[in-house]
């Protein structure tokens, strides 16, 4: 039983009137137990919360930022009316814009309340208790109860590089010869036949087909289709730092999207493996179409671990998935001392069988400080941001001597300049 101001405001004015009328203490006790007799009846009349019925229907997912809605049908199984205040509870971070509504259900009917959520962080947002309280016929008096109604939104990935697509996917058009583009490398396979003109490579020329025909001929080739991109996330320690808006992962999940959805539609067969010391999440085999959803709901709960990332394990989880020949994808950070400790000592064994590409999300602070000349602090922090942008270029500088690619851009650069990568690995036959 919960009592209501309504009930509390009635025994004060009773109160009043006894003391002007009747001050006596006898009064004030006919008060009281008449306010609550009457409270007692109203509660009596007040609709069973227990005879409530709820159900969940709507989104189950939603684009971070963006706004979803869930709906909450409540049915009422009773024999009295239910109304009175329902609150829809959320975790702040599911960023419910209004959880409290007012709902009126006579026996046998149902009412639906809607509450708009706009997620505030990546990853599962579950609903907590829904709590109703059924006034009654006066509203001295209510009855409360607590219900469980499980739902759970899964907040996904902005992907907020899905920009950069049409552009690089028009540069793809042309690597596949749409246009006509020559491409030649160990990577390529051949196309057609074609007129010679000038500035066309020399060793394209087909001298038998030049013999048969009354003008040279030249070969185009195009890139080789199927080939196997896997992508890694690092999800160890490093992920956790923040750069810009977001933390590293965050810069890295948006750019291994952004070369998922080109690799795909190049032809590319694309895998995802996120590690730290063991698998955080896995999407292995799935068709062009299906990819992109699988990689964001693989990608949405994520969050770094802090831990220091086991590279042998990576390394050996790589070699068990990829079989053959890949591109192997590293998203991960460029700082010297885990890449040293960690990756370097193993590396040989992975780029021995794969082609390797580590791409790094790089502080945009750093390099805001770097640039800031004005008072002695300021000079300082601009000399300790220079060494450090020296010790990653001295890092980025030893992989690529090892055989690695290297990508290191901004948060924001990093995605069109990974998929720009893969676009030159591409065209020059080195996947």
């Amino acid at each position: 039983m919960a009592l209501t101001a309504r009930t509390g405001l009635l025994a004060l004015l009773g109160a009043l009137v006894v003391a002007l009328l009747l001050p006596s203490w006898t009064g004030l006790l006919l008060v009281t137990g008449a306010v609550l007799a009457l409270a007692g009846v109203d509660l009596a009349l007040a609709g069973r919360v227990r005879d409530l019925v709820f159900s969940r229907s709507g989104a189950s997912s939603v684009r971070l930022g963006e706004r979803v809605e869930v709906s909450l049908r409540v049915a009422n199984g009773g024999r009295r009316t239910v109304r009175g205040p329902l609150r829809d509870a959320w975790p702040p971070s599911a960023g419910a814009e209004a959880d409290r509504h007012q709902v009126m259900v006579p026996p046998g009917e149902a009412r639906t309340v809607v509450t708009a959520l706009r997620p505030s962080r990546r990853g599962d947002r579950a609903a907590a208790l829904v709590t109703v309280r059924s006034l009654g016929p006066l509203g001295l008096a209510a009855r409360q109860g607590a219900h469980a109604v499980p739902w759970t939104v899964r907040a996904l990935p902005p992907f907020h590089s899905r920009r950069h697509l049409p552009g690089r996917l028009s540069r793809l058009r042309e690597l596949d010869g749409r246009n006509a583009v020559l491409t030649r490398g160990q990577g390529t396979e051949f196309d057609s036949l074609r007129e010679y003109v000038i500035g066309d490579d020399v060793r394209s020329i087909d001298w038998r087909a030049t013999a048969r025909a009354a003008d040279v001929m030249v070969r185009t080739w195009r890139p080789e289709r199927d080939r196997h991109v896997l992508l890694v996330l690092d999800t160890g320690r490093t992920a956790a730092g923040r750069i810009g808006d977001g933390t590293r992962l965050d810069a890295a999940m948006d750019a291994a999207l952004l070369l998922a959805a080109l690799a795909s539609r190049a032809g590319d067969r694309v895998d995802l493996l996120a590690y730290d010391r063991r698998v955080r999440a896995s999407v292995q085999g799935m068709a062009a179409p299906e990819l992109l959803p699988a990689l964001v709901n693989a990608m949405a709960p994520l969050e770094p671990e802090l831990v220091e990332p086991d590279a042998r394990g990576m390394v050996a989880e790589v070699l068990r998935r990829a079989r053959r020949r890949s591109l192997v994808v590293l998203l991960t950070g460029l700082d010297p001392a885990p890449l040293e400790e960690g990756l370097l000592p193993v590396l040989p064994t992975l780029t021995a069988r794969h082609r390797l590409l580590l791409a790094a999300a790089a502080d945009p602070r750093v390099t805001e400080l770097a640039r800031t000349r004005g008072d002695a602090e300021a000079v300082y922090d601009a000399a300790a941001a220079e060494r450090a942008l020296a010790h990653r270029e001295q890092v980025s500088a030893l992989l690529r001597r090892r055989g690695t690619e290297v990508v290191d851009a901004l948060p924001e650069d990093l995605p069109p300049a990974l998929a720009d990568r893969y676009l030159a690995l591409k065209a020059a036959g080195r996947l």
